[in-house]
C-alpha cells in the first residue's frame, strides 16, 4: 500500500497463508462512542453527570469525555461486530432511560454554545485519580478552548485473535512472539495513516456547524443565518476547525518500532512549550476555579492529548502510563479515532461501516508497510486537510510518495484491495456481508452524494440551521430508541454496575493516603520504555 500503489503480492502472499482460517471469523473489537447531553430544546445541559449512571471514574461502560456533558459510552471486546453493536445500543438505551428528558445529541459538531465558561469541565471526584483527570482537562481548555473539546465521536478498537498470529507470521518468516505482535501493529498503523483520508471521505459526516463554534469564520460560507459550511467538506471534526492543533501540526511520531514512537512520544511530553509554559502550571489568581491548570507545560500533558487518527493500545493498570503498558507488555490492540457520528444512525454507527473497517484494518496490517518519515507525515497531513475541505470536489487530488492521483482512483485501488480481503473475510464467516460493505462504498466513489457528509448537507439547508437539524436527528434517535425493548436482567445489572462503580469511587477516595502533588510527580514520570534506543 505505499505511496498509493497496493503491493498486490505481498497482499497476496498473506492472504493466502489466513485463507480458511476459522480466526477470521472472530476478529476482535469494540467500540467508544462519545455524545453530548443537551436539553430537549437542544441546550447544553448545564447538570452534574447523573447519579443513575454511576461514577465516571470507575463504570467499565459509562464515562465522561471532556465535559460533563460529554458522555462516553464503551462496549466489552466482542468477536462480532453485530455484538459490539447490540451492547452499544443496550447502554444507549439505558442512558436515555436514566437522564430524565435530555437528548443525547446526534452530531459530531456540537449544538449552539454560550460562552466558554458555560462548557463545564467533567470532574471525577476527589481522589488523586479523579482529580488528575480534571486537571488535564483544564489544561485542554487553557491550551484548545472549551470549545474544540465538544466535538464527538466514534473510537473503534481492533486486534486480531492470539491464535491467528502464527500464521500471519510465517508467511513472514518469523515467530509469533510480543515482538512480532508489536511490530505488526506498527505497521498496521503506518499503513492506516496513509490511507486515513478515505475514512474521513466515506465516513465524515461534519461539513457544516453552528456559528457559535468559531470566533472567526473566514474561509466559511453561510448556510442560513446562524450555520456556516464549506461546499465540498465531508468532516471539519478531522480539519483545522476541528481535532487539529498548529501546535501539534509539525510533530512527527514515528510508528517504525515501538522503541521510535517511544522516542519521539517522549519528546512531546517532556519537552516544554513556550506558549504553554505561559499558561502556568497553578492557577494565578486566588479566584480560579482550580488550583491546577494543566498537568505540565509540555507539547502534550499526557500520551492520550495527541490528535491522532488512529492509536497503539495497551490495557493499562492503576496508575500505569500508557507508554509504559507498551513497553512491558506489547501493542495489544489499535484504536481508530477518525469515525464521525453518523446522525442518520441510530447508534451513530452502523454494521455496514463496521464490517468495512474490519476489512480495511485487516488490509493494513497484512500488506507490507515501509518505514514512515517527517516528510511523509506532512503529506498525509496535507492529504487530511484536502479530503476534510474538499473531498467531495469533482476530480480533487492527493500526493503519493511517487505521483499525484485522483482521489476517485486512489480510492478505487484501496477498495480494491480491500475487496480481496473482504472475500476472505465472508469464506470465514458464511454470507457476502464484508464484499457488500465495500461495494457500499465504492457507490459513494462513483457518487459523492451518496456520503454522509453529503447528506448532512442537504438535510441542513433543508433545515436551514445545522442546530435545527441535530435536534431533530437527535429528538428521532431518542424516539427510536424509546420503542426499542430492553431485557430487564440487563437493565438490571446495569444498574448494579451503576451503584457498583459509586462505591469504588469512594473506596479509591478512602483510600488515598498520597499528596496530590506526590502522586502526580509518580504519575507523570515515565518508565524506561521512554528511554529506548530508535
Amino acid at each position: 500500500m505505499p505511496g498509493g500503489s497496493l503491493a498486490s503480492d505481498s497482499l497476496a502472499a498473506a492472504l493466502a497463508a489466513v485463507r480458511d482460517r476459522p480466526e477470521l471469523a472472530a476478529l476482535r473489537r469494540g467500540i467508544e462512542k462519545e455524545n453530548l447531553r443537551v436539553s430537549n430544546g437542544g441546550a447544553l445541559a448545564r447538570s452534574m453527570h447523573p447519579a443513575a449512571l454511576g461514577s465516571p471514574l470507575t463504570h467499565p461502560h459509562i464515562t465522561m469525555d471532556f465535559s460533563e456533558a460529554q458522555l462516553e459510552l464503551i462496549t466489552g471486546v466482542h468477536s462480532s461486530a453485530d455484538a459490539a453493536l447490540a451492547e452499544l445500543a443496550e447502554v444507549h438505551k439505558f442512558v436515555l432511560d436514566n437522564i430524565g428528558d435530555e437528548l443525547l445529541w446526534a452530531a459530531s459538531m456540537p449544538p449552539t454554545l454560550g460562552a466558554e465558561r458555560d462548557i463545564p469541565i467533567a470532574r471525577f471526584g476527589v481522589s488523586n485519580a479523579g482529580r488528575s483527570k480534571t486537571v488535564y482537562r483544564n489544561g485542554l481548555s487553557h491550551r484548545y478552548g472549551r470549545r474544540m473539546q465538544t466535538i464527538s465521536g466514534i473510537h473503534y478498537n481492533f486486534s486480531v485473535p492470539e491464535t491467528l498470529w502464527p500464521a500471519i507470521a510465517a508467511a513472514r518468516g518469523e515467530a509469533a512472539d510480543k515482538t512480532f505482535v508489536t511490530r505488526a501493529y506498527c505497521g498496521l498503523v503506518r499503513n492506516f495513516r496513509r490511507h486515513a483520508w478515505l475514512l474521513i471521505y466515506l465516513f465524515g459526516a461534519s461539513p457544516a456547524l453552528c456559528r457559535s463554534f468559531v470566533r472567526d469564520a473566514r474561509g466559511l460560507h453561510k448556510l442560513g443565518a446562524d450555520s456556516l459550511c464549506l461546499p465540498h467538506a465531508t468532516s471539519l471534526r478531522m480539519g483545522r476547525l476541528g481535532y487539529n492543533s498548529d501546535a501539534q501540526a509539525a510533530l512527527h511520531i514515528s510508528y517504525n518500532s515501538l522503541a521510535q514512537y517511544a522516542t519521539t512520544m517522549r519528546a512531546a511530553l517532556t519537552t516544554p512549550y513556550p506558549p504553554y509554559e505561559a499558561i502556568g502550571l497553578r492557577a494565578a489568581e486566588a479566584n480560579e476555579e482550580d488550583e491546577y491548570r494543566q498537568l505540565s507545560t509540555a507539547l502534550l500533558q499526557i500520551e492520550n492529548e495527541f490528535y491522532g487518527a488512529i492509536r497503539l493500545k495497551r490495557r493499562t493498570r492503576s496508575g500505569e502510563r500508557p507508554l509504559d503498558a507498551l513497553h512491558s507488555r506489547g501493542v495489544e490492540y489499535v484504536e481508530v479515532r477518525c469515525l464521525d457520528l453518523d446522525p442518520f444512525l441510530p447508534l451513530g454507527i452502523g454494521l455496514a461501516e463496521c464490517r468495512f473497517l474490519d476489512a480495511f484494518l485487516l488490509l493494513c496490517l497484512l500488506d507490507a508497510s515501509p518505514p514512515d518519515s517527517p516528510r511523509e507525515s506532512k503529506r498525509m497531513l496535507a492529504n487530511q486537510v484536502v479530503v476534510v475541505e474538499q473531498g467531495r470536489l469533482p476530480g480533487v487530488r492527493l500526493e503519493t510518495a511517487a505521483e499525484a492521483k485522483t482521489l476517485c482512483v486512489w480510492a478505487t485501488e484501496i477498495l480494491a484491495a480491500c475487496q480481496e480481503v473482504a472475500h476472505e473475510l465472508d469464506a470465514a464467516t458464511g454470507g457476502d456481508a464484508h464484499v457488500a460493505a465495500v461495494a457500499l462504498q465504492r457507490r459513494k466513489v462513483d457518487d459523492p452524494d451518496l456520503t454522509p457528509s453529503a447528506n448532512v448537507l442537504a438535510a441542513v439547508r433543508e433545515e436551514e440551521s445545522f442546530a435545527a437539524f441535530g435536534l431533530r436527528r437527535s429528538q428521532e434517535q431518542r424516539s427510536w430508541f424509546a420503542e426499542q425493548p430492553m431485557d430487564a436482567a440487563r437493565t438490571a445489572k446495569l444498574r448494579r454496575m451503576g451503584e457498583g462503580s459509586l462505591a469504588d469511587q469512594a473506596a479509591i477516595e478512602a483510600a488515598d493516603r498520597e499528596d496530590f502533588d506526590a502522586y502526580l510527580a509518580r504519575f507523570l514520570k515515565l518508565g524506561p520504555v521512554a528511554q529506548a534506543p530508535p
